[in-house]
């Protein structure tokens, strides 16, 4: 054979050999395989039946537990049944004795009952005998007196009313004499020696209004020509000229004070230049106006310094300069809010109030008139939006508000204040009133005295600062003049308005005369 022959067949061989024995390893590993997955199998059986044994013990314990516990807690629940069952014959047995004791009860109030319906019929009986008896006796009454029983009624309860009207004017007229007598002297102290510290000479400082002139012919100068001075006087000023028979003299008329000032002013800085005509008289009305601005600023620095009162804004400071130029009654406005101011002052250092703020009050308070011919409104109003716009204290606005009683006082000072602008007025010789006004304010006063009954005639006396009243003796007795007097000084102070106080006094005379013969 050939060597290729030869190394194809042993190739042959040594394949078909790997073969061989190729497939006895996959048979013997076969084997194996499946003997240890017998041996598996057999540890699988033994490891379940194991565990099924052990589940069946741990089972028989718990059904043992089980019973255990159902056997206890029914023992235990027997027991409470029977102990509640004890509870609930023991209630039974006690409700059994409440009702027992109810029924007992309920035949007692019975019984009481009874005994009450009997009471009642015999009171029923005796009231009804009793109302006869009282019917009888008034009918005797009223025979022997001579009255119905409304009209006794009436003459008892008038009786009652009389004796309560004069215990009441007699207590009434005891409390005011005790109380005066402290608060009398107290106040008296405290406002006299305010006054007294306080006091200087005021003189009535009215603006002038009358121009004198060196001779008469000034006057046709002041007219001018076609009247044309007297036209640009007056359109400038916003016063009027009146030149008339008065004798050298011009008269200025006009309701703003500081106008009136201004073109005062002009007409004595043109008479004294000599020239007058219209060009001069501008000139003139702004020296005039530079001048009087000037005064306005210097008389309200003037009254800041003099009160004490600091921390003003500059405007009020110059409405309270053009105080100056304005008068009420007579009495310059400037000079009696700086004595309203330390007025308040010192009666608010008597009552150890805040005398700072009492004295810018004080100041303050008639602000308003300052401006009160330019903006319409009274003073007080007008004095409380000037105050409220420069952000013042609100204890100031309500004293401006106050000082006239226009509304309630919220505070001392208020009522400080009010007081001592009404001891400023009614100072003697502070103010002048017009006689008018004066007749009649008389007359109102004495109208009101006698519109109560039992007056008989009354008096103003004392510029009217009194009223003098007598009254009938046989209509009005001592004790109810108390009163009279009482309600006379109410409506006077409800209907009237007059300068500080008015002094009510009234007189009962009784005159016997006899004659011998």
């Amino acid at each position: 054979m050939s060597p290729l022959v030869v190394t194809a067949i042993s190739l042959g061989s040594a394949l078909v050999a790997f073969i061989i024995a190729f497939r006895l390893g996959i048979i013997y590993r076969k084997k194996i395989a499946e003997a240890e997955i017998g041996s598996a199998e057999e540890q699988a059986k033994k490891i379940l039946n194991d565990a099924i044994k052990t589940s069946e013990a741990k089972k028989k314990e718990a059904l043992i537990e089980a019973k255990e516990e159902i056997l206890k807690t029914r023992t235990e629940a027997e027991k409470e049944i029977k102990e509640r069952r004890l509870e609930v014959q023991k209630m039974e047995k006690r409700n059994i004795q409440k009702e027992e004791h109810l029924d007992k009860k309920v035949e007692t109030i019975e019984k009481k009952e009874e005994n009450l319906k009997l009471r009642e019929k015999q009171l029923e009986e005796k009231t009804e005998q009793t109302n006869e008896i009282q019917k009888r006796q008034l009918e005797i009454l009223e025979k022997i007196s001579g009255l119905t029983k409304d009209e006794a009624k009436a003459y008892l309860i008038k009786n009652i009313e009389d004796e309560v009207r004069v215990e009441a004017a007699l207590k009434i007229k005891e409390i005011e004499e005790q109380t005066k007598d402290v608060c009398d002297e107290k106040a008296r102290e405290i406002i006299t020696g305010a006054i007294q510290r306080c006091a200087s000479d005021h003189v009535s400082d009215v603006t002038v209004s009358v121009v004198a002139l060196p001779s008469e012919d000034m006057k046709g100068r002041i007219i001018g020509r076609e009247g044309r001075n007297i036209r640009t006087l007056e359109q400038l000023t916003g016063i009027d000229f009146i030149i008339d028979d008065t004798p050298e003299a011009v008269i200025l008329s006009g309701f703003d004070p500081v106008r009136r000032e201004i073109a005062r002013l002009t007409l004595e800085k043109l008479i004294q230049d000599g020239r007058i005509h219209p060009a001069r008289i501008e000139e003139m009305l702004h020296k005039s106006q530079k001048e009087v601005e000037n005064a306005i600023k210097k008389a309200g620095e003037a009254a800041t310094f003099d009160t004490g009162v600091h921390n003003l804004h500059p405007e009020l400071v110059r409405l309270l300069g053009r105080l100056k130029y304005r008068t009420s009654y007579g009495q310059n406005v400037l000079q009696h809010s700086i004595e309203v101011s330390q007025i308040a002052g010192l009666i608010a250092g008597e009552l150890g109030i805040d005398v700072t703020l009492a004295k810018r009050a004080g100041l303050l308070h008639d602000i308003g008139k300052s401006i009160d011919h330019e903006v319409e409104g009274s003073h007080i109003q007008i004095g409380a939006d000037v105050a409220k716009k420069y952000k013042e204290d609100a204890i100031i606005l309500n004293a401006i508000m106050a000082h006239h009683g226009d509304v309630e006082p919220e505070s001392t000072i208020a009522c400080i204040v009010a007081a001592a602008d009404a001891i400023s007025a009614a100072r003697p010789g502070a103010r002048r009133e017009n006689i008018e006004n004066y007749i009649k304010r008389l007359q109102k006063l004495e109208e009101v005295a006698t519109s109560f009954k039992g007056v008989d005639k009354a008096f103003a006396i004392s510029a009217g600062r009194e009223v003098r009243i007598m009254v009938k003796p046989d209509d009005v007795n001592d004790e109810a003049m108390i009163l009279i007097g009482r309600e006379i000084a109410k409506k006077i102070e409800n209907e009237m308005e007059y300068p500080g106080q008015i002094k009510v006094n009234l007189i009962r005379e009784t005159r016997v005369v006899d004659y011998a013969k």
